[in-house]
């Protein structure tokens, strides 16, 4: 069962994701909260395995939140998927950075709502290679860290050829298709790149591929 936190501030649009959700054989939505402060308290409380948090909220937003979440070494099970009603924009690339898995914009339609959470519950990023390449291409302004950069190079050849690959958009078969392994040989080497990276998401992983330049931004 995939346990649902709902964070927004606008009882309407809680109420409409609960409906659609809910009745899902494989989903419950366990919680709702109406700003990032008592979605903190509610996902401590619950350990959902998906939160989906709405970016412009009073009290605490939704970045700093998704921040806060990620930080939390109890709450390390917990995938965060961003709410926006703009689609992309500097507030989604800051929620990316911040630990984020991905984003939908509000106005989804419900069957692509349930695969999107499916998909962020198989911590999978929801960030298709185009959307990706716009939002480093439009806001990073900033190096990379340079501890990161020191920790890309402990990188082995295959963890970084598998970063780069799903930078592209590729899945685990595909990758492992590509490389000649197999897909648990795939997901291995992506998950010791999170752990080396120390980053707890796919999406982080996407992220630095292209601030990095492992993958060019404009590359087709």
């Amino acid at each position: 069962m995939i346990r649902v936190l709902l964070v927004d501030d606008q009882p309407l649009l809680r109420s409409g994701f609960r409906a659609l959700l809910d009745i899902e054989d494989d989903i419950e939505v366990v919680a709702e909260a109406a700003d990032g402060q008592q979605a903190l308290i509610l996902a401590r409380e619950h350990l959902p395995d998906i939160a989906l948090v709405d970016i412009q909220m009073p009290v605490l937003d939704g970045i700093e939140a998704t921040r806060q979440i990620a930080a939390d070494p109890t709450l390390a099970g917990v995938h965060v998927v961003i709410l926006t009603n703009y689609g992309l924009d500097e507030h989604v690339f800051h929620a990316l950075r911040a630990g984020a898995a991905g984003f939908l914009v509000k106005d989804i339609e419900p069957a692509d709502l349930v695969h999107a959470v499916r998909v962020a519950a198989r911590g999978d990023a929801l960030l298709a290679p185009s959307i990706t390449r716009k939002l480093i291409d439009r806001y990073v302004t900033e190096p990379l860290r340079t501890e990161t950069r020191a920790r890309l190079k402990e990188l082995t050849n295959r963890e970084r050829e598998t970063v780069v690959l799903l930078a592209r958009g590729l899945s685990n078969d595909q990758i492992a298709e590509r490389m000649v392994i197999s897909p648990l040989t795939a997901k291995t080497h992506i998950n010791r790149a999170m752990t080396k990276l120390h980053v707890r998401d796919r999406a982080q992983l996407v992220v630095i591929a292209y601030e990095s330049g492992l993958v060019a931004p404009r590359e087709r």
